[in-house]
């Protein structure tokens, strides 16, 4: 088992941080919005922009599997090590 270094742990405690806070920011966004109403209109539209939202970095994490899986990438990383035989 590899041991933790104080880098890692303190790169994990600020995007734990960072993820606390964003949270709690959108808590206090949402409590903030209780008289707004959303017709029907906007309820389409945040169900679309999600989707299409969703859809697209579905789409582009699948292209970067599978352009790393192909060997495309290999030759645009000029610092990765590559085996001599």
């Amino acid at each position: 088992m590899r041991k933790t270094k104080g880098a890692e742990i303190a790169l994990l405690t600020i995007l734990t941080a960072i993820l606390l806070l964003t949270g709690a920011g959108a808590l206090i966004t949402w409590g903030a919005t209780t008289g707004v109403e959303i017709g029907k209109h906007g309820w389409i539209a945040l169900g679309l922009g999600t989707f299409f939202s969703m859809l697209v970095g579905c789409g582009l994490m699948a292209l970067m599997f599978f352009s790393s899986r192909s060997g495309h990438d290999d030759m645009a990383d000029p610092f990765r090590r590559t085996e001599v035989r």
